[in-house]
């Protein structure tokens, strides 16, 4: 925002008050001639001449100031309304962390850790460079002049690599043609370390945590997806912060205060963002508390809940257009494709409705605070009756995925049963000539050719049976009784066999607790088979 400009939010306050003064203004005169108790007293309820008590609500006569006053109140309200819209706007407002829009030309460059708790035994440096590539791909107009893996023995240290092989790796970078920016495939860098590197190489420089930020943003299209990205960056600026204050203190020689406000540049700053954090945190509470209602509606109509995780880009949408059959879903082939919750309706064999719930995947390395600030999000998990994870059988690292996924479900604190009943899903078993199943109880499928669909629908259906209790049984009604209709409505009919002989059908139901409890309230006399 430039001098002399003004926040949507400050804007709109400034209106209301030019509108309240003329309001003023016309009622009688300049606001100042006007005493404050005639403000008032325009608010109040009035006698009417003669004494006697002012008219009740329903009355003939109505006074017209009370009606005059319900009116303000709700264009107060419409008022409140229109500015927490701008100031939802304004946290949404562009960020000074985000990459400059169009083309960019990157060198891609893996620091290979030799040995070390930072090296990991489940895969190699050309799989991780080959991760850090597909995340390039995801984005629009980035194109890759050359992929890079440098040993180094620490890369937490200032240059990242040793003094001979950052020499090297300088040079190279140097050579290549329009080179505009280097991708260091590390989950983050230090403000410091990033500043130092720029300057050595003379472009940008994105870490893994910059780069995905920058996917979300592109693919974020719902407010709460977009607060939660505005929610993420608040760690990042605060580094910069530090950065930039230290960088000013040493031109200046030391804190300067801003102009008799009694704070330093730093606190002022500081201040600023925290409000900002708290704005964010208090806007996601909001929507988180519209979701919990929805999701109370959800458990009110007794609808079980199948939340369907995995890695990022494993086949999760197309998993669950597979298994609904909804034709609306468009699968993408990219990484993060999905960042909001959402929810499709599907049946299982015994013609039971469910509810999956598509999620965002995750990432190996994913900084701590990305996941942090997609809780309210991934929050919805916990209220599943079952989780379905879906690993790409045919990825080379699809251990580490299975362990990047299982860590940050662990992380979330989700309630035990979820995680000891979680069904394992094998996808992309089409692709792979000589699939053998690694672990036990895992369902292979192909969710793009329908394979394995059928055993995977039953396996759900087996396990939503023991984690929501609901009951299969078979009930005798009488046909000429509500019993049948009562039963189509609050129960899954399954089978009707009819006895037109004495009037009566044997019906197959499955159906949950609290509607057996209301049935055997309702019809009593009715005769109940336990299978």
């Amino acid at each position: 925002m430039g001098p002399g400009c003004l926040s949507p939010s400050l804007l709109l306050r400034c209106r209301r008050a030019a509108a309240a003064l003329g309001a003023a203004r016309c009622r009688g005169g300049p606001l100042s001639a006007r005493p404050l108790s005639a403000a008032v007293r325009l608010r109040a309820p009035q006698r009417p001449p003669g004494g006697g008590e002012p008219p009740r609500a329903g009355g003939g006569a109505r006074w017209k100031g009370v009606v005059g006053a319900g009116g303000d109140e709700e264009e107060e309200e419409a008022e409140e309304g229109e500015e927490e819209e701008a100031e939802l706007e304004e946290l949404l407002g562009p960020s000074p962390l985000a990459v400059q829009p169009g083309a960019q030309r990157l060198a891609v460059v893996h620091p290979a850790v030799k040995w070390g708790p930072k090296k990991s035994p489940l895969t190699t440096a050309e799989l991780q460079i080959a991760e850090a590539v597909a995340l390039v791909d995801t984005l629009q107009n980035w194109t890759i002049l050359d992929k890079i893996i440098i040993p180094t023995k620490n890369p937490d240290k200032k240059f990242i690599f040793g003094k001979g092989n950052f020499q090297f790796l300088t040079e190279k970078i140097k050579k290549l043609p329009h080179v505009t920016a280097v991708f260091l495939n590390v989950e983050r860098i230090s403000s410091l370390t990033k500043k130092e590197l720029e300057d050595a190489w003379g472009v940008k420089v994105f870490d893994r945590y910059t780069v995905v930020l920058h996917i979300f943003r592109c693919n974020a299209r719902t407010k709460e997806a977009k607060l939660q990205i505005a929610l993420a960056e608040i760690p990042l600026l605060r580094s910069n912060l530090k950065n930039e204050v230290s960088q000013l203190d040493q031109q200046r020689g030391g804190s300067r205060y801003i102009m008799g406000s009694g704070e330093t540049f730093m606190e002022t700053q500081n201040r600023i963002l925290k409000e900002k954090e708290l704005k964010i945190r208090n806007a996601l509470e909001k929507l988180r508390r519209k979701r919990s209602l929805l999701r109370t509606q959800r458990r009110k109509r007794e609808f079980p809940i199948i939340s369907v995780m995995g890695y990022t880009n494993c086949g999760k949408t197309t998993l669950i257009k597979a298994l609904t059959g909804e034709a609306g879903l468009q699968p993408r082939d990219q990484l993060f494709a999905t960042l909001d919750i959402t929810a499709h309706a599907g049946y299982l064999p015994s013609h039971m409705a469910v509810i999956y719930v598509d999620t965002i995947g995750f990432l190996t390395d994913l900084p701590h605070n990305l996941v942090e600030s997609f809780s309210a999000t991934l929050e919805e998990v916990a209220y599943s009756d079952l989780i379905v994870h879906v690993r790409d059988i045919t990825h080379p690292e699809t251990i580490l995925q299975k362990a990047t996924v299982l860590s940050v479900l662990k992380n979330l604190h989700l309630p035990s049963h979820l995680l000891e009943s979680m069904v394992e899903v094998h996808n992309k078993v089409d692709l792979t000539e000589r699939y053998k199943p690694t672990e036990e109880n895992a369902l292979a499928v192909s969710a793009l050719h329908g394979h394995g669909l059928e055993e995977l629908k039953e396996e759900i259906e087996k396990k939503i049976l023991t984690a929501t209790g609901k009951k299969i049984l078979t009930v005798n009604v009488n046909l000429e009784g509500p019993q049948l209709s009562w039963l189509y409505k609050e129960a899954t009919v399954q089978e009707v066999e009819v006895m037109p002989e004495d009037g009566t059908a044997r019906v197959k139901v499955i159906i949950s607790n609290s509607a057996f409890g209301r049935y055997k309230n309702l019809f009593p006399n009715s005769r109940i088979f336990m299978p």
